[in-house]
């Protein structure tokens, strides 16, 4: 693979590694949580995103498409998807970018000099670059090839994952990465695969691998009110991180939001379809979560 398709670049980063960042979202995820707030990172391919609200109704974009797939109506501009080829014409020449594309194809030294440009601060702050996603598993070949280049500059090279992949992929990940972020959602396999449309038994096992292999990790949990933040499962969670051979022993929890709702408008899609009940931690579920891990020498904090 030669090229990968990026939804995102995200420059200054403070949150996705030490230091700051630059982070690179990769299009394409294996799950399909209900609460996931980059929706846009799901699908492997490109998409159109549509604002109506920036929307002025000028048809620049309905006179412009090749498919006449486009039309004006009351409720802002339709898209007739069985015609539309996500040529990306429309967003060419919408003067507001109330239709904008979502997916863009960068070769290695593309991407490579989007990241070069950030030296001098990453050196500045000992940071570096994340890849994220998506899920960066999903371009395994891609994904070694751009690490073993930053690793090459002494870029620091951090992998923002889920874990969900063959073994065989992470061992080779874990040979040129010098950490994992880890979403960990939740420790019941049958819920877990209700809220994510996966089991977790990969996932719980590649933390293992990562954990004896002597690879640094940090692990992150979207903390839901009722769902995971209960005592069961916070202290399986932690009974589970305490018994690998971890050194950083690094929890971020970051409480639910559905900022992901916004983001599903504009892809056409609904947001939490089934109408799971999600809502944020209470105080007394922030406070549980975090002694719960002290009191197995893991230390937990509130991410955004």
């Amino acid at each position: 693979m030669e090229k990968a398709l990026l939804f995102d670049i995200k420059r200054y980063s403070i949150n996705d590694g030490p230091g700051i960042r630059i982070t690179l979202f990769m299009k394409g995820c294996p799950l399909h949580c209900v609460w996931c707030h980059n929706p846009e990172g799901i699908s492997p391919k490109v998409q159109r995103l549509y604002t109506k609200k920036k929307c002025i109704g000028c048809q620049s974009c309905v006179e412009n498409c090749p498919q006449h797939a486009l039309t004006l109506t009351p409720d802002g501009i339709v898209c007739d998807k069985d015609r539309c080829i996500v040529c990306g014409k429309c967003a060419e020449v919408c003067p507001t970018l109330a239709i904008e594309m979502s997916g863009k194809e960068y070769t290695y030294d593309q991407l490579m000099a989007e990241i070069e440009k950030e030296t001098e601060v990453m050196d500045t702050s000992q940071g570096g670059v994340t890849f994220c996603g998506g899920e960066p598993l999903m371009h395994p070949e891609f994904l070694l090839e751009m690490l073993r280049r930053c690793g090459r500059l002494d870029i620091h090279r951090t992998v923002d994952t889920t874990l969900y992949a063959v073994p065989k992929i992470v061992e080779e990940v874990a040979k040129e990465t010098d950490l994992f972020l880890v979403d960990l959602k939740l420790m019941d396999r049958t819920k877990h695969h209700a809220y994510t449309g996966v089991y977790n038994d990969r996932i719980l096992s590649n933390i293992r691998l990562i954990a004896e292999l002597g690879k640094s990790f940090w692990i992150r949990i979207p903390l839901i009110h009722k769902l995971n933040a209960t005592v069961e499962n916070l202290s399986r969670t932690a009974d589970f991180l305490a018994s690998l051979p971890w050194k950083e022993k690094k929890v971020d929890l970051l409480p639910y939001h559905d900022i992901g709702r916004m983001k599903h408008d504009k892809l056409g899609t609904v947001y939490n379809p089934d109408n799971k009940p999600l809502d944020p931690p209470t105080e007394e579920e922030k406070e549980l979560a975090l002694r719960i891990f002290a009191d197995r020498d893991i230390t937990a904090g509130f991410g955004g």
